[in-house]
């Protein structure tokens, strides 16, 4: 798994560039897998195209790949992060709007994580064919996956400690086979002229599909920015170098390979093993196998990461977190590794081989890579990079991409329907989630707690009610110190009132940094009415029960707090008084004054509500000690309510 022990891993060192070779690259690092064999899987082998083509693909390598993700994507440093979350969090504040491309790149980065296992497997184990034809590799591919996504709930530290040596052989051998191969026929070199690549695009007749190909080279790209959490750009940057180089010399001898095959019909020939001797392509599949394993795990864990970080800033339904191992930053989500497992097994069922599935692979991280200049753009104005610049960066880019986009898209009716469905239905849960939030909190009120201040201190004494706990806890929305939502009075005072020695709030306030983990306490009512603000990151781990227990602990030592309970037994014996949490679940009494789309919204949300952690989990309480109360945002009023009274 992945290793976030910062200090560490983003310091250039050769452990650093291991790591970045078994986490960064597993994607894009098996393409040459599958490229080649998407853009001459119908036609004939033409030398003209196999030039063109080579050259698109280092050019795309070099522009996308290079300078957008490595040169200047990767100074988007939120705290040593990266990923399109952590970038939006660092723009959010520019505009409300750009929620919607961070919500398009999120989304589409989890129906990637669908295709990759299918077709990087699928592609590795293929090739078994070329020995025997007769084995049928479904079955293999889906027995494979299912064991992977199976070892997700026992972690796989011990595993991920040996990805980037295996990561190591895998790049070091396709550059050796590719490189072996070049000499075959020297005049692929022509390829890294730009003038092929745009001949290719303006003169070919089908270049949109072949655009759409062409683009399989770097779907792994955004990798290269989500993880540099876990290996720091330094080590990104420099194990780049080698990468890039491995994967040019791979494509240059599969060129020479086609070249020596002009004028026939690729079929079901794959020019990646093609070039391999015979007596090593038993160990090239295995080779091919693990780093499409490996490419797949990096896969899934990057997922893991990005859900924890939508759950966090509230555009995810709360879902289970595990923490199978004690290595930092090592996650497990079962609710997203069924919906994953899930998803490829609907890829492999619907395309069954991987020449089909390049159709759908492409379209969702080509949404990413949109969204992720969007949200460059505003970020490059936040750290006053001159409006030329952006103007240009943004210009050249969207020029770029949307012409991968319009390729991609002639690919619907060959399977990019699939990616545009997973990649919706995924949006459409963390938009109404979204969505559902902003118009629940239209509906909350807040006071002025100061105005509460005489009844809350009167009531502390007030030995006619009963008392409800030693300390009562709320958990408050409002920002300000000195606001409370109107239901928590209603909660304190009105609804059975609730007599406690100590009223504590407290409020969580997500960062835009990632691993912020600050409070700050205010005595609003010394010793009887106490607020307590969090500052936690966009990756923390909201366990609010325990950080709250550290907090009163680290009061009580300081003098500040006496927990000691006022039960005259137990305060004989200086026992300390009982915690009490109240967790007010607002719900929405009435519908028609929405609007038709937040209706649909709010529908959306109680569906996922269903499958949601309650909320005491999600913010980590004890069960034991907490008291969940019902409120109505939106109470109905009797004014539009005619009756007739009749007289006996």
């Amino acid at each position: 798994m992945k290793p976030t022990k910062h200090d560490d891993v983003h310091k250039l060192s050769l452990a650093g560039l291991l790591i970045s070779l078994g986490i960064v690259f597993g994607d894009i690092g098996t393409s040459p897998l599958y490229v080649f064999k998407a853009v001459f899987h119908q036609g004939t082998i033409d030398r003209d195209l196999i030039i063109g083509s080579l050259s698109c693909v280092f050019w795309t390598l070099t522009l996308q790949t290079t300078v957008k993700y490595v040169w200047i994507t990767l100074n988007a440093d939120n705290k040593g992060e990266g990923g399109i979350l952590s970038l939006y969090s660092l723009v959010r504040k520019k505009a409300k709007w750009l929620i919607i491309p961070a919500i398009i790149g999120a989304s589409a980065l989890l129906a990637d994580g669908m295709i990759t296992p299918a077709i990087t497997i699928s592609s590795a184990i293929e090739g078994i064919a070329i020995h025997n034809p007769t084995v049928p590799t479904v079955p293999i591919v889906v027995v494979i996956i299912s064991l992977l996504f199976l070892i997700q709930r026992f972690g796989t530290s011990i595993v991920g400690r040996v990805f980037g040596p295996l990561m190591l052989i895998w790049f070091t051998t396709i550059a050796t086979l590719g490189a072996m191969y070049v000499h075959h026929s020297p005049e692929v070199l022509y390829a890294l002229n730009p003038y092929y690549a745009i001949k290719t695009i303006v003169n070919h007749p089908q270049a949109l599909i072949l655009i759409g190909a062409i683009f399989l080279c770097t779907t792994g790209a955004e990798a290269l920015y989500s993880d540099m959490g876990h290996c720091g750009k330094k080590n990104i940057r420099i194990s780049w170098i080698f990468v890039k180089i491995a994967l040019v010399l791979n494509y240059l001898g599969q060129g020479a390979w086609l070249l020596e095959h002009q004028g026939s019909v690729l079929g079901d020939r794959n020019p990646f093993y093609a070039i391999m001797p015979d007596g090593f392509i038993v160990y090239g599949i295995a080779i091919a196998t693990m780093a499409a394993v490996i490419a797949s795990q990096a896969m899934i864990s990057g997922s893991y990461t990005l859900i924890s970080e939508a759950v966090r800033l509230n555009i995810w339904p709360k879902v289970a977190i595990r923490y199978p191992s004690d290595q930092k930053g090592q996650l497990y989500v079962p609710s997203i590794n069924l919906i994953l497992y899930l998803g490829c097994m609907l890829v492999i069922a619907v395309f069954k081989d991987s020449s089909k599935m390049d159709a759908a692979y492409g379209l969702a991280i080509n949404l990413t890579f949109l969204t992720t200049t969007i949200l460059m753009c505003f970020f490059l104005a936040r750290v006053h990079v001159h409006k030329i610049w952006i103007a240009l960066f943004g210009t050249f880019y969207f020029v770029i991409e949307f012409g991968f986009l319009f390729g991609n898209l002639s690919k619907i009716h060959h399977g990019g329907w699939l990616t545009l469905l997973l990649a919706a239905v995924l949006f459409t849960a963390m938009f109404s989630w979204y969505g559902a939030r902003k118009i629940k909190n239209r509906f909350v009120k807040f006071n002025d707690i100061r105005n509460y201040y005489p009844i809350i201190s009167e009531l502390t004494e007030d030995k006619s009610v009963p008392l409800y706990a030693s300390h009562l806890v709320y958990l408050t929305s409002a920002n300000k110190k000195n606001e409370i939502e109107s239901k928590i009075i209603y909660s304190i005072i009105n609804k059975k009132p609730k007599r406690a020695d100590v009223y504590w709030l407290v409020h969580v306030d997500v960062m835009d940094n990632p691993h912020t983990r600050d409070y700050v306490v205010d005595q609003l009512i010394p010793n009887k009415l106490i607020r307590v603000d969090f500052k936690l990151g966009f990756r923390e781990e909201q366990r609010i029960s325990l950080l709250f227990r550290k907090v009163v602990e680290d009061m009580v030592q300081k003098g500040e707090i006496d927990i000691t309970s006022n039960y005259e037994t137990l305060k004989k014996h200086k026992i300390a008084g009982d915690f009490n949490f109240v967790v007010l679940e607002k719900i929405i009494s009435k519908t028609h004054d929405l609007k038709w789309h937040e209706k649909i919204i709010l529908e959306i949300y109680k569906l996922l509500k269903r499958f949601s952690l309650s909320e005491e989990k999600g913010f980590g309480l004890d069960s034991s000690f907490v008291t969940l109360e019902r409120v109505p945002l939106n109470i109905p009023t009797t004014t539009d309510v005619k009756l007739t009274r009749l007289t006996k």
